[in-house]
């Protein structure tokens, strides 16, 4: 069967892209088959018509390509989220993500300077700090640095922190500084919202707080409170003997097995704000 022809002899049907823009018009201008005089080709047509009507033609750079023998050398830096807290052993920093969709309980015995350090940082970060104190001018100026309200830093009372809404978008730590026996809080660790217990020194309630946190962080300590550390911990022998014997700002952080030696530098502003490291308030 064939289709009734239109316009006569040589007629170019509609193509895709308008009148003469179609498998006809591939036909070589000037040659016999044209039937007329040399012209413009197909491909010029169409692209007057594309840079005309259809948008600017992209960049031509050759293409991003790795053949397969390449693909062992290649390393991506992914890595965690979080807080700045120092530098390891091999000074490369060494980052805390506080802010997680599961409870997260971080216990530090050691000084209020490191506390306060970290709760700086994850101000920084965008994350809301609650300080639950005792010794709310130990925090003053602090919260006059970073600022109050739903966007900063608020210290409370101990044992009156509220309810704090914490959520993906607007995530919280707490940090409890109320001495050697805190009290169980009223806010716990929660999704979005991390708790950090500051203990200055071995306690009763060390060894529990300790046991049920997800992170450890343990600075100078006595002999004897590094031997009850490293039961509780079950810290290998090296360890046990350092603890009495780390630098102001240098912490062991134990989660589970895995364990790392940190020193905290502080910038220029922290040191204006905060002093210089010390494990002694």
């Amino acid at each position: 069967m064939t289709s009734p022809q239109t316009g006569g002899p040589g007629a170019q049907a509609p193509g895709p892209y308008g009148p003469g823009v179609g498998p006809a018009a591939y036909v070589p201008a000037g040659s016999p088959a044209s039937g007329g005089p040399a012209g413009p080709s197909a491909a010029d047509r169409l692209r007057s018509r594309v840079r005309s009507g259809f948008g600017l033609l992209g960049p031509r750079h050759g293409r991003h390509t790795l053949a397969a023998e390449q693909l062992d050398a290649l390393a991506l830096p992914i890595g965690d989220d979080g807080v700045v807290i120092g530098v390891d052993a091999g000074g490369q920093p060494a980052v805390l993500g506080l802010n997680r969709p599961t409870p997260y309980d971080v216990v530090l015995i050691g000084g209020l300077w490191t506390a306060q350090v970290l709760a700086l940082r994850a101000a920084a970060t965008g994350t809301r700090v609650a300080v639950e104190t005792g010794r709310a001018q130990a925090w003053a100026q602090m919260v006059q640095a970073v600022g109050g309200g739903q966007s900063g830093m608020t210290v409370y009372d101990v044992g009156r922190v509220p309810p704090q809404g914490a959520s993906a978008g607007n995530p919280v730590l707490v940090v409890r500084d109320c001495g050697m026996r805190p009290p169980r809080g009223r806010v716990v660790a929660g999704p979005w919202q991390a708790v950090l217990t500051l203990l200055p020194y071995l306690s009763p309630v060390a060894p529990r707080l300790m046991r049920q946190a997800r992170l450890v962080g343990v600075q100078r300590v006595s002999p004897d409170e590094a031997a009850e550390i490293s039961r509780t911990l079950a810290l290998p022998q090296g360890d046990m003997d350092s603890l009495p014997t780390l630098a102001d700002g240098v912490t062991l952080w134990c989660a589970d097995r895995d364990r790392q030696y940190v020193m905290t530098q502080p910038t220029d502003a922290e040191t204006g704000l905060l002093g210089t490291p010390r494990r002694m308030d």
